[in-house]
């Protein structure tokens, strides 16, 4: 791989540690970049980035040519852009560091093991998939909810118990994960542990753990590394091409 030029604008553990990897890999960061490697995800509520700036003012200072690289960008035209968060390598393995860490805090807040614990699990995508396994395999007493049919079928010839998202009832358990990203439990029930994945809160309560972002946070050498492999992945596609 050549010596492709970046600019990197945010300062988390995660982006670091990529900017780390894409060295050693022959990239370079001292002048006249041909990318902008930003935050995964890039932006915050207000539009500013992750990590403070403004997309637009940045960009008026760089290359125009210069290709954006980031995670659920805005619309950016006449820009080339790489979104990671439309990249399903990406988002399939970004789910399983999520689902990891997800596991780990709910380790570290509960006083009892995952062994025989009863888990709620609420919505089944990728994120979801990816925790019941890692629970499934510490035997924790796992139940899915999910809204298809066909769904809680498959869930149940994997060994799952099941029920329905729209009629959920979340007595007896431990641990409620919530990866649906929209309003499930208005109010969450009192005596359990309550871990919200979602980008947009699916659970009311003010006992509620808002867990947004957790691979950058909590892994951020895994995310770091992800971010990296992906770009790599970019890079020699378009020197191929």
């Amino acid at each position: 791989m050549g010596a492709h030029r970046f600019f990197i604008r945010g300062n988390s553990p995660a982006l670091t540690c990529a900017a780390q990897i894409l060295a050693e890999s022959g990239c370079d960061f001292t002048q006249d970049p041909q990318y902008l490697l930003l935050p995964v995800p890039s932006m915050q509520p207000d539009g500013t980035i992750v990590g403070g700036g403004d997309l637009k003012c940045i960009l008026q200072e760089l290359p125009l040519d210069i290709t954006v690289i980031g995670g659920n960008l805005p619309e950016l035209s006449g820009y080339r852009v790489w979104d990671l968060l439309k990249d399903p390598g990406y988002v399939a393995e970004n789910a399983y560091i999520t689902a990891h860490c997800a596991v780990r805090l709910a380790m570290d807040r509960l006083p009892i093991a995952l062994r025989h614990c009863k888990v709620l699990i609420i919505g089944w995508g990728r994120i979801g998939k990816c925790l019941s396994a890692l629970l499934k395999g510490l035997e924790a007493d796992v139940t899915v909810a999910a809204r298809k049919e066909a769904d809680r079928a498959i869930l149940h010839a994997l060994g799952y118990h099941s029920t329905d998202t729209e009629n959920l009832n979340c007595a007896g358990y431990r641990v409620i994960f919530n990866t649906v990203p929209a309003t499930v439990l208005p109010t969450g029930p009192v005596g359990c542990l309550k871990i919200d994945l979602a980008s947009t809160p699916g659970i009311g309560g003010n006992d509620v753990i808002h867990a947004r972002g957790l691979p950058g946070k909590d892994a951020p050498e895994a995310s770091g590394e992800l971010i990296a492999r992906t770009v790599i992945k970019y890079l020699n596609k378009e020197e191929i091409v």
